[in-house]
């Protein structure tokens, strides 16, 4: 009984250890206020992605002639992950760390679901629809808090449409690369396939944009923290945590990141944000926090349960 439980704790704490490194991402890059949003991004993801490649690259051999049938989707996938950080960075230094992690992160959820509803068929669910609403509102109070009083940049409602570009692209990604492995393709071969692709179109953009890296050891350091603890180390704990416990746990887990990011926001950055933004806030981790826990059985419908499963 030991074991599964030492096991099961394991995975709870590399999936936290994964979301406390991706909230850290939008104050270091803070840190270098000089280089572009669009090259932290570019180096994050696509030097990131490349690594990721690089350690799945046995299992990309081996899964070729699956990947080469799934073309259309690998290739979909690459250009969401190459769209992905650009947004997503973009975001969080027009509106600032707490309001683009939190958007980008809370529109995801929403816009997978139409994704599967669109793509799949699946049929939306009220608590899906309640779960929107909730996410929605929260998204609104956001961008039209008060930003008179500082509290927010003037380019935030900019900052919000990225974020939901990003949150979009997460999406889809994260859609294509669920699509690959139900056509058998492995896990690794899926994930380190789309990120690597994605990391190789982002290249001309770091060639482009990446040059103010260079320029001094913090801005280099930055640098090379994203693209090695968020992006590289992120991803491998979060993958030896989904190896020990369920997906939905995981997720939910993960869910502290957009905490993790507004703490450090308050505290390094010195961001603000007025009482209505902190309500947005709680409305957005409410909604993520809705859609994604399970739901307690109803005592009556327990009794169907039981009363519907055939006895031995």
């Amino acid at each position: 009984m030991s074991v599964p439980s030492l096991g099961q704790d394991m995975g709870v704490i590399y999936c936290l250890l994964a979301a406390i490194a991706w909230g850290t991402t939008g104050t270091v890059a803070s840190l270098a206020p000089e280089v572009p949003a669009p090259a932290i991004g570019a180096a994050a993801m696509g030097l990131g992605g490349l690594l990721q490649a690089a350690i799945a690259w046995r299992a990309i051999r081996d899964a070729r002639e699956g990947l080469g049938r799934t073309w259309g989707l690998l290739v979909v996938g690459a250009i969401a992950v190459a769209i992905y950080p650009l947004a997503f960075y973009s975001s969080m230094r027009l509106a600032g760390v707490t309001i683009g992690t939190v958007i980008s992160i809370g529109s995801a959820p929403l816009v997978s679901a139409l994704l599967e509803n669109r793509l799949e068929r699946r049929p939306l669910s009220l608590r899906w629809a309640i779960g929107a609403a909730i996410g929605i509102a929260g998204m609104i109070l956001l961008s039209r808090a008060d930003a008179d009083h500082g509290a927010i940049a003037p380019d935030a409602p900019l900052g919000v449409g990225l974020g939901l570009v990003a949150g979009g692209t997460y999406a889809l990604y994260s859609w294509t690369a669920g699509q690959l492995m139900q056509r058998r393709i492995p896990a690794m071969a899926a994930m380190g396939a789309t990120f690597g692709l994605g990391g190789l179109l982002l290249m001309p953009v770091l060639a482009a944009t990446g040059g103010p890296l260079l320029d001094g050891p913090r801005n280099f350091a930055v640098g090379a923290y994203m693209v090695i603890v968020p992006m590289f180390l992120g991803y491998i704990a979060f993958g030896r945590g989904l190896e020990r416990i369920a997906s939905s746990l995981a997720t939910t887990i993960t869910l502290f990141e957009p905490v993790v990011a507004a703490l450090l926001a308050v505290l390094i950055v010195g961001e603000r944000l007025p009482v209505t933004g902190w309500l947005g806030v709680a409305l957005i981790l409410a909604c993520l926090l809705w859609i994604t826990l399970p739901l307690p059985r109803l005592p009556a419908e327990r009794r169907l349960r039981r009363a519907t499963v055939p006895r031995r």
